[in-house]
C-alpha cells in the first residue's frame, strides 16, 4: 500500500496510532478510556481488519484483562481501605519510626511506605501517609523533603514493580508471567531501588530544597493518633503481607513438588492471586474490623466507598487490553517483534524503552504499561530464552520515568509539599527518574543470574 511493503505499512500505522493516542490524551484532554478505544478502532480499520474481527478483538482483549485484573483491583482496594480506616497503616509507620529513631527517620518512612504500599494504589497510599509526614516533620524538626521523598519512593517502587498493583498485574497477564516469581523478583529489585531513590537521594536533595509545608494543610492533616486504638503491628503486618506470602508459597510448591501432588494442588488454588487476596480481605474484616470494635454496617460503608475510585482505572485497563489485542490481531505486534529480533535489541531494554517513551508523552503509568507490554509481547515468542517476569518488571520500571506536568501525581506532590514547579522537578521528577533507571539496572543485573 502506498508503495510500501505490508510490514512497513503496519509499522507506520502503529506509530501513527500511538502518536494519535498521545495527542488525544495530552492535547485534547480526552479521557484515556475513550482515547484507547478510539485508537484501537482506528488501528483495526486502517490495518485492513474485517469490521467483525475488529469488534471481537477489542471485546476479547477488554474482557480477557478485566476477567482477572478487575477482580484483583476490587479485592486489593477493599483490603487497602480496611487497613487505612482501621489505622493499621498508621501503626506500621509509627512502629518503624520508633525503631529507627529521629536520626534515621527517613529510612523508617521509606520502609513504612514500602510495606503499606503493597496492597494500595499510589494515590491512596500517598493520601493515607502524608499526614504522618507532617506529624514526623513537626515532632522531629527534620526537613519535610528529607522525610517525604523516601515515602514517595517506597510507594512508587512497589506501585510500578510489585503485584498486586494493576500495572505489574496487567503486564503479567499480557506476557504470561508467573505471579509468584514476579513478586519475588519485584521485591528484590524494588527495595534497593527505593533505598537509592528514597533515603539516599532524599537526604541529598533536602540540603538544597528543605521544603516548607503549607501550614493550612499541616493544621488540617497532622492529627496525632492515640496508638492504643490502633491494630497491633504484628497483626497488621500479617494481614497486609498474607496475600504475598500465599502467592510466594504457591510458587515454591510449583517449583519443588511434582504435578498432582496434594499440597501443590491446594496451593495452586489458595495461592492464586484472587484466592490469596480474598482470604486476606476476609482476615482483615476481623483484624481491622470486628477485633477493633467496628460494626458490620460501618465495614460495609468502607467497602462500598472503596470501589468508587477504581471505576475509571478499571475502564482504562480494559480499554488498554482491547488496544493490546488489536496490536496482536492486526499483525503489528509480529512486525515489531521481528524487527526487535533482527536488530538484536534486548527485549528487557526494549520493554523499558517503549514504556518510558509512552509514560513521558502521556503522563500515565497505566497507559504506558498497557501499550508497552502490548507492543513488546510478540518478542516473547520469537526469543524463547526471554525471562517473562523480568519483562514485566522492565515495563513497570519504564512506566515510572520522568513524571512531569502531564502527570496528576506531579501536581499532587507539588501542592502537598508546597513547592514551586522547578522544585517539584528537582525532587519528585528526579526521584521518579532515578527509580526507573536504577530499577532497569538491577533488572539487567538480575537477568545475568536467573
Amino acid at each position: 500500500m502506498f508503495g510500501m511493503s505490508h510490514e512497513t505499512y503496519l509499522l507506520l500505522d502503529a506509530v501513527v496510532t500511538v502518536i494519535g493516542l498521545i495527542v488525544l490524551i495530552t492535547k485534547f484532554k480526552i479521557h484515556p478510556f475513550i482515547a484507547l478505544t478510539i485508537a484501537a478502532a482506528f488501528l483495526g480499520l486502517t490495518s485492513g481488519m474485517p469490521i467483525g474481527t475488529i469488534i471481537k478483538a477489542f471485546q476479547d482483549g477488554f474482557g480477557g484483562v478485566l476477567g482477572f485484573v478487575g477482580i484483583i483491583l476490587a479485592l486489593g482496594t477493599m483490603l487497602g481501605k480496611m487497613m487505612a480506616e482501621s489505622g493499621g497503616a498508621d501503626q506500621i509507620a509509627q512502629t518503624l519510626i520508633r525503631a529507627f529513631g529521629k536520626d534515621k527517620v527517613q529510612w523508617a518512612m521509606m520502609f513504612a511506605a514500602f510495606l503499606v504500599g503493597i496492597p494500595l494504589f499510589f494515590e491512596i497510599g500517598f493520601v493515607l501517609l502524608i499526614p504522618l509526614v507532617f506529624i514526623v516533620a513537626r515532632r522531629t524538626g527534620v526537613s519535610i523533603i528529607k522525610i517525604g521523598i523516601p515515602l514517595l519512593a517506597g510507594l512508587s517502587a512497589v506501585h510500578g514493580l510489585v503485584p498486586p498493583h494493576p500495572g505489574p498485574l496487567l503486564a503479567i497477564g499480557i506476557f504470561g508471567a508467573d505471579i509468584g516469581k514476579t513478586i519475588l523478583y519485584g521485591l528484590i529489585v524494588a527495595l534497593p531501588t527505593a533505598i537509592i531513590a528514597g533515603p539516599i537521594f532524599g537526604t541529598f536533595i533536602a540540603k538544597h530544597i528543605p521544603g516548607h509545608p503549607n501550614q493550612e494543610l499541616v493544621d488540617q492533616l497532622a492529627r496525632e493518633t492515640d496508638g492504643t486504638e490502633l491494630p497491633s503491628f504484628g497483626i497488621t503486618l500479617v494481614t497486609v503481607l498474607s496475600p504475598v506470602f500465599l502467592m510466594l508459597l504457591k510458587t515454591f510448591a510449583d517449583v519443588t513438588l511434582p504435578d498432582g501432588n496434594f499440597f501443590r494442588t491446594w496451593m495452586d488454588m489458595i495461592g492464586h492471586p484472587i484466592s490469596a487476596l480474598l482470604l486476606a480481605l476476609l482476615l482483615s474484616l476481623y483484624t481491622f474490623g470486628y477485633k477493633q470494635g467496628i460494626g458490620s454496617s460501618q465495614i460495609l460503608k468502607w467497602l462500598d466507598a472503596s470501589l468508587a475510585p477504581t471505576a475509571a482505572i478499571i475502564l482504562i485497563i480494559g480499554a488498554g487490553g482491547g488496544f493490546k489485542q488489536m496490536l496482536v490481531t492486526s499483525g503489528v505486534g509480529d512486525v515489531i517483534g521481528h524487527m526487535a529480533v533482527s536488530a538484536q535489541i534486548s527485549p528487557i531494554l526494549l520493554a523499558w524503552l517503549v514504556a518510558a517513551v509512552i509514560r513521558i508523552a502521556t503522563g500515565s503509568a497505566t497507559v504506558a504499561t498497557i501499550t508497552g507490554a502490548g507492543i513488546v509481547v510478540p518478542v516473547v515468542g520469537m526469543m524463547p530464552g526471554v525471562n517473562r517476569e523480568l519483562l514485566v518488571l522492565a515495563t513497570g520500571a519504564g512506566s515510572l520515568i520522568l513524571s512531569h506536568v502531564n502527570d496528576a501525581g506531579f501536581w499532587l506532590v507539588k501542592q502537598y509539599f508546597n513547592m514551586t514547579v522547578a522544585e517539584t522537578f528537582k525532587t519528585w521528577t528526579a526521584m521518579e527518574t532515578i527509580l526507573s533507571v536504577v530499577g532497569l539496572i538491577f533488572i539487567l543485573l538480575l537477568s545475568l543470574v536467573i
